[in-house]
Order: C-alpha cells, then sequence, then structure tokens
C-alpha cells in the first residue's frame, strides 16, 4: 500500500479549503463572543469514563479508545466535545450563575456521522448552562441561524423535536418501556410495519400513539394534530408547549416539526432540533437540552447547546477568492527589507521570489509588486 494513501473518510485539507475553515472559524467565535459566550479549550484525549459519561451507547462506539502508558487506564479521544464542556461547567468552573461557553477543535470518530462525511470534523458549537426555561433554547436556536447567516446561508430549515412525547408514553406503559431502545431505533428509521409488530402487547392506547408518531411530521400545524391524536397526558402536552412556544420565536427559518426525529434521545432530555440547508444530505447542525449530564460531574445543571462541523459548512461556501498580494524579490539590501516589513506590518501580504524560483501561488493574485526605481524601493501595479 502507497505509505501516502489515508484511511477511509480521512482527508488533507488543502491551502484555499483550509484558510476558507479558519477565516470562517474566526467569524463564528467572534460572532459567538458578541453575544457573551466564553471560549474553552478541552483537551484532545481524557480517561473514558469521564469522555463517554451520560453520552449514550452511539457515542460509545464512535470513539476511538487506547490505553494509557502512564496509568494504565483506558483513555478515549474525543468524538463529541459537548460532554466535555459540560464537565467543565460542573467541575472546574463551578459557577451558580448562567453560564455561556463556546468551542471549536477536531474530534475524531470511528465511523462518518452521514453521507460523505468525515471521521475528523472540526466541531464548533456553543452551550447555555444554568437557565432551564425556554429562553436558552429560543437563544441557541437564534445563534445557530446567524452562525449559518455568518456563512451566507440563508435558505434554513429548522427542524424541532422533543423527547418528552415518547418518554411520557413509555412511562404510562410498563411492557412499552422495556422496549425503549427497540422502539427508539423504529421511529427514527420510520420503520411501521416493524412498530405494528413490536406494538401488539401494548395498551391500544399507547400502541395507537406510537404508530402515529412516525407520521406526524410537516409544518406547525402538525403540534395541533398531535394534540388531536396523541393521550392527554401531562409529559405530551408540556412537550406540545414549548415546541410551539418556540416556533413562535424562531426568526429567518423554515420551521418543521418531526415528532419521531429522536437522534441524540438518550441523551437530550427536552426540546431537540437539526437544522438542514440545500445541498447538503445530513443535518448541518444539530442540537437541543441535556440538563442530565451534569449529574455524573457532581451537579446538575439545566443545559442546552448546539454544534456543526466546519468542514462540512465552508464546503457549502463558495470557492474563497484569491487574497490581493504583493511580489517582491529578495534582496539583502536594506531598504527593500525595510519596506517589506512596513508592507507587512499594514496588513499586506508579501510573499518575497526566492533565488533560482518561479513563484507560483494558487491562493494569492499578485497584484502588485515591490520594485527599484529611481533609487528606491516603490510600489507598483501587475500588468
Amino acid at each position: 500500500m502507497p505509505n501516502w494513501l489515508l484511511p477511509e473518510n480521512i482527508a488533507d485539507v488543502l491551502p484555499s479549503e483550509a484558510r476558507k475553515i479558519e477565516e470562517l472559524r474566526r467569524l463564528i467565535l467572534d460572532n459567538f463572543r458578541l453575544y457573551g459566550y466564553e471560549l474553552v479549550m478541552p483537551p484532545l484525549l481524557e480517561y473514558i469514563e469521564s469522555l463517554l459519561t451520560g453520552a449514550g451507547q452511539d457515542l460509545d462506539l464512535r470513539t476511538f479508545k487506547l490505553v494509557d502508558q502512564l496509568s494504565g487506564r483506558t483513555m478515549g479521544i474525543r468524538a463529541d466535545m459537548t460532554t466535555q464542556v459540560a464537565r467543565i461547567d460542573a467541575h472546574l468552573l463551578n459557577r451558580s450563575s448562567v453560564t455561556r461557553l463556546c468551542y471549536a477543535g477536531s474530534v475524531l470518530q470511528t465511523r462518518p456521522s452521514g453521507l460523505h462525511a468525515t471521521r475528523e470534523p472540526i466541531q464548533i458549537g456553543a452551550e447555555i448552562y444554568g437557565h432551564g426555561g425556554l429562553e436558552a433554547d429560543a437563544e441557541i436556536q437564534e445563534l445557530v441561524l446567524a452562525t449559518l447567516a455568518i456563512a451566507n446561508i440563508s435558505e434554513v430549515s429548522l427542524d424541532l423535536c422533543h423527547v418528552g412525547v415518547l418518554r411520557a408514553l413509555l412511562e404510562s406503559d410498563d411492557l412499552a418501556k422495556k422496549h425503549e431502545a427497540q422502539l427508539f431505533s423504529l421511529l427514527e428509521a420510520k420503520d411501521l410495519p416493524a412498530l405494528d409488530l413490536i406494538t401488539r402487547d401494548f395498551s391500544p392506547v399507547v400502541r395507537q400513539a406510537l404508530l402515529d408518531l412516525p407520521n406526524l411530521y410537516g409544518d406547525a400545524s402538525v403540534i395541533q394534530r398531535a394534540r388531536d391524536l396523541l393521550p392527554k397526558l401531562r409529559g405530551i402536552s408540556a412537550a406540545l408547549d414549548e415546541l410551539e412556544s418556540l416556533v413562535k420565536l424562531a426568526l429567518n427559518a423554515s420551521v418543521s416539526i418531526d415528532l419521531a426525529d429522536l437522534r441524540g434521545y438518550h441523551y437530550h432530555s427536552g426540546v431537540m432540533f437539526s437544522v438542514f440547508v440545500p445541498g447538503l444530505p445530513n443535518a448541518v447542525a444539530r442540537g437541543g437540552r441535556y440538563d442530565h449530564v451534569g449529574e455524573a460531574f457532581g451537579r446538575a445543571r439545566p443545559a442546552t447547546g448546539f454544534s456543526l462541523d466546519l468542514r462540512e459548512l465552508a464546503r457549502l461556501m463558495p470557492l474563497a477568492e484569491r487574497k490581493n498580494a504583493i511580489f517582491a524579490p529578495w534582496s539583502q539590501d536594506a531598504k527593500l527589507r525595510e519596506k517589506i516589513y512596513e508592507l507587512r506590518q499594514a496588513g499586506e501580504v508579501v510573499i518575497q521570489n526566492l533565488p533560482g524560483h518561479e513563484s507560483e501561488q494558487d491562493e494569492f493574485d499578485c497584484n502588485r509588486a515591490v520594485v527599484f526605481d529611481d533609487g528606491q524601493w516603490i510600489l507598483n501595479n501587475v500588468g
């Protein structure tokens, strides 16, 4: 095997794409700061017990594991940064007030999360801790839409769900509760024949509700359809009320409801959302409420947030325009070096041509040049 081949779904990022990703990262983090979010940088790996706390089996299967040669304990390379940030809030910061945190960094996954997805996403996201009300959920959804606007993406579909609907149904039927994991998978796949089979011995009310869930998707009118079709359980009513409030608060997005879109069901504790944009078969961003994760770190704190893959987001953007630059010869002349220094201090890109080489710059457009004229180094337009 040629030693330059990379593993499946792992790829290098070349100059023009890398610049687009990095500039997007800076813009997004700067915008997070305008909302009051503080940047944190969790480690790339940590002990597996901490890394996977509250994250569910799905993340366990997607996490690369290795043995720490110093302690002999099993460590994991992060496949998601959310639980790490929850640990920082609960254990290290230990604040009692509302805390807004953001992050950006590479994660590594044993398998791709979707069609054409990389196994090494650059995850960027934001979380609010300490407020259990819908105001925090609304802010997070506003922030994810603002993030997509930075990437010049305006055609956005916000898909809302709520784990409270399924949990209320399962709590009302002991037999259904025993099949929770299977029901979750079948609902996510909208596998109606299998649902019909597995629910035959459930209570008639719960069985019919579970069969109705895969068809409860569409625009905001789905909420009223759900009120008409689903049993009048307190948990279901509360979940539908929250969804209705968030639909009214959502701006600059087409909002849809899908009560069977339960990805992350075991991890989340309330509203969940996915964001879809033209050109991507997978959700470009996902988020929701996960109040219980901090419990394993010693503090149960209300929490809600979102994350997305910068590399995937950058691919939706047009190719970056070549940046204007200045071409300069290589010379030991002190005056030339002083001129180049002044230009770079002013924010100009200055590329010196090394002796014996023709410079080919795919990322830069050298539309000006430093030339020696009449005893001094001056800046001239090229062409």
